[in-house]
């Protein structure tokens, strides 16, 4: 097992942009099961590899017994949303409502290189979403509106994980559900 520290809101890395992975080697298999090892043992729905530190668009998913991997994805999302608590393993202890889309096929490759879809609703579609977000430098706080975000501020200053000065928050560049308020 090579379960690996999981970085926390407000390390430099989760607020960068992953490079896509054009080495498919051994290095990268070993990414993918510290990845899956880390998230499994977390437990996590999901667990990208930023939040591992690597700045590399790679992240695993386990959702209704399913576990698996994707890199470099590319997602075509529904029109129908969905609306529901929402946690994240660099935010340990913290849930807040947010609005995702309902649907999700995801296109990418696993890690040999080989292509792979991936096509879910619900829980699937809001953990692939999150951690996609998260190799986009994008957290789920971003797509809070601003009450709830200022919410979700307050509550991470008062954990004890995150007494420090309070990170700048990035607003999506994502257009899924128009402009954040």
């Amino acid at each position: 097992m090579a379960v690996q520290p999981i970085r926390i809101f407000g390390d430099p890395v989760l607020r960068a942009t992953a490079k896509p992975v054009t080495v498919f080697d051994k290095e990268l298999r070993r990414l993918v099961k510290d990845l899956t090892d880390t998230m499994l043992e977390a437990p996590g729905a999901g667990l990208a590899a930023p939040q591992l530190g690597v700045s590399l668009r790679v992240f695993t998913y386990n959702v209704d017994g399913v576990v698996g991997h994707l890199i470099n994805p590319d997602l075509s999302l529904s029109e129908e949303e969905q609306d529901g608590p929402e946690g994240c393993l660099s935010l340990p202890g913290l849930r807040f409502d947010t609005k995702r889309a309902y649907g999700v096929v995801a296109r990418g490759v696993n890690m040999y290189g080989d292509p792979v879809e991936v096509e879910g609703t619900q829980l699937l579609s809001r953990c692939i979403q999150h951690e996609t977000d998260h190799l986009d430098g994008i957290i789920f706080i971003d797509r809070l509106d601003r009450e709830a975000r200022k919410a979700a501020m307050k509550a991470i200053r008062e954990t004890d994980w995150g007494g420090g000065p309070a990170p700048t928050v990035r607003i999506s560049p994502h257009s899924t559900f128009g402009p954040i308020r």
